[in-house]
């Protein structure tokens, strides 16, 4: 709450009179973001760092990003900056652990470029509403769980929910359960039902199993997720055995932020490790799932934090809710708009996914359609950004899904492992004619789920050797994919479109044209905008 001292225009009357915007910041340890809110509850913009600074998952604020969503703000509204966790909270659990301190002040977490620009800002904003009164604090700070809640309630159509919040770890939560609902006033309320404390955590694990098999920890855990198709899980007695966290405590036996020796399991087969620890976080999700079924009370289910990335365990969410929300950022990029959800405080107008930055033009249906049948792949940057790690569609690689070539040809472009298949999207109303949908999963309009392929022979680009795929419906809402996707089943029988994201491994996704024309001189594929 703000206390004005002296002020010659009351409360009521500056929030009638004025506008309002709500910036929400995740920064300072990993994959920053920023988020800005205006007083009606649309979202402006949305948008990941590291697609400015070209640094994966970048947890630093780079300058670029900073102008384009100041660009969304006025100097004469009224700004408030939201903060995705408690940085003293943090240090403090850090402290108890024996672990280096991580920056506490905003000045050493934002920059100091980037601090002074925000309080110049609030002061400028709310000294021109309050006429010499009390200037609110320059950063307003919540609990990184609660942002992952608000993040993923706020955005959802739910009027009330249980929400469920798994990752590796915030402040000291790493696993949490909210009941939340809007009072009479439309104001967010949420009340912490259980929570798993640090070292605790699901996250940390399935991040220390990625390390054990070489990938790289919070970054490449959806690579360990797609071994796992490939493999059995021969080896999940000995994951329970050594962990022992498989009981409803949810207790591990040991701390896996240090990481596994990797003598565990030595000489196992790569895949068979992988497909033991998919089982092995399946069976936690399912524990936290149920306590949360029993807890919440409700029929609808809310999911956030990094682990809800993990399609191939959501397909067992229909099990335990009828009705389920996912929205497309989960994790901590994500998180810059539940801060600013937050500050906010009502529901959303969630809208769309595409938040950040515009390639302005029309979207290049003919052109696109004519390069596929020509090149057979093509890369295409038009429209607003996905906020989200997975592409849909308007920082996309796009291919004929059917034949056996197309996927190697893809993934030599993408420099990825040549056993990794790539995600459909196929017009939604069409998804049960070519997919096995998992219970009270109508639609995965940003590929949340695996769902088994009907058809895999005539798809074998888009099937995992398991023969399930990540699915992503496009709903009939007159966007230029959907659009795309139209015309391409007129064109060719088929509704379905080969979609990856628009880069190659270890590098963010494409954003602007220049990134675009970047990509086509380097990679030899055309990017159409």
């Amino acid at each position: 709450m703000y206390v004005l001292a002296q002020s010659k225009i009351g409360m009521k009357d500056t929030q009638r009179n004025m506008s309002r915007k709500y910036i929400g910041i995740s920064c300072g340890f990993h994959d920053a973001g920023v988020s800005v809110i205006d007083g009606e509850g649309e979202i402006l913009f949305a948008g990941h760092s590291e697609r400015y600074s070209k640094q994966k998952h970048d947890k630093d604020l780079c300058p670029e990003i900073i102008d384009e969503a100041l660009s969304h703000v006025d100097r004469n509204e009224l700004v408030t900056f939201h903060y995705y966790e408690r940085p003293w909270i943090k240090a403090w659990r850090q402290f108890k652990a024996g672990q280096p301190l991580g920056p506490f002040s905003f000045n050493t977490i934002l920059g100091k470029d980037t601090y002074e620009r925000i309080t110049d800002i609030v002061n400028t904003s709310w000294r021109w509403a309050f006429d010499g009164g009390y200037i609110p604090s320059i950063i307003n700070t919540h609990p990184h769980h609660k942002c992952h809640a608000a993040a993923s309630f706020q955005t959802s159509t739910f009027d009330e929910a249980t929400v469920v919040v798994i990752d590796a770890i915030g402040e000291s939560d790493c696993a949490t359960i909210w009941k939340a609902h809007y009072n009479k006033r439309g104001i967010a309320k949420y009340k912490k039902l259980w929570t798993l404390k640090y070292p605790n955590s699901i996250g940390l694990y399935y991040s220390a199993m990625t390390a054990r098999l070489g990938l790289r920890p919070l970054d490449e855990e959806y690579i360990l997720m797609g071994m796992a198709a490939y493999g059995q899980p021969k080896y999940v007695k000995d994951l329970e055995d050594k962990f022992g966290a498989h009981t409803d405590s949810l207790l591990f036996k040991e701390n896996t932020h240090i990481g596994i020796d990797d003598s565990f399991l030595e000489g196992a087969d790569e895949f068979d490790i992988a497909a033991s620890a998919q089982a092995y976080v399946e069976q936690l999700i399912k524990i936290v799932m149920s306590k949360a079924k029993k807890l919440g009370k409700s029929d609808n289910l809310v999911y956030g934090g990094g682990v809800a990335l993990n399609c191939s365990a959501n397909r067992f969410l229909g099990d335990y809710f009828e009705n389920i929300w996912l929205m497309p950022n989960p994790g901590d990029a994500g998180n810059s708009l539940g801060a600013a959800a937050l500050g906010y405080g009502r529901k959303l107008n969630w809208k769309t996914a595409f938040l950040g930055t515009d390639i302005v033009g029309v979207y290049p249906i003919a052109e696109t359609l004519k390069a596929l049948k020509k090149d057979k792949i093509v890369g295409i940057a038009s429209g607003r950004a996905e906020f989200g790690p997975r592409a849909l569609g308007t920082r996309s690689l796009l291919a004929d899904p059917r034949g056996s070539k197309i996927k190697s040809e893809v993934n030599k472009i993408k420099k990825r492992q040549q056993f990794r298949p790539f995600a459909p999207m196929i017009l939604e109303e069409l998804v049960d004619e070519y997919f096995e949908m998992p219970k009270n999963w109508k639609n995965s309009p940003y590929m949340q789920v695996t769902a088994p392929c009907k058809h895999p022979k005539k798809f074998p680009a888009i099937v995992h050797k398991d023969g399930t795929s990540r699915v992503q419906t496009v709903p009939d809402d007159g966007s230029g994919i959907r659009r795309l996707l139209e015309a391409w089943h007129e064109k060719t029988g088929c509704p379905i479109l080969l979609n990856t994201s628009l880069n190659v491994r270890g590098e963010p996704m494409v954003n602007d044209r220049s990134d675009a024309d970047r990509f086509e001189k380097l990679y030899g594929t055309r990017v159409i905008s």
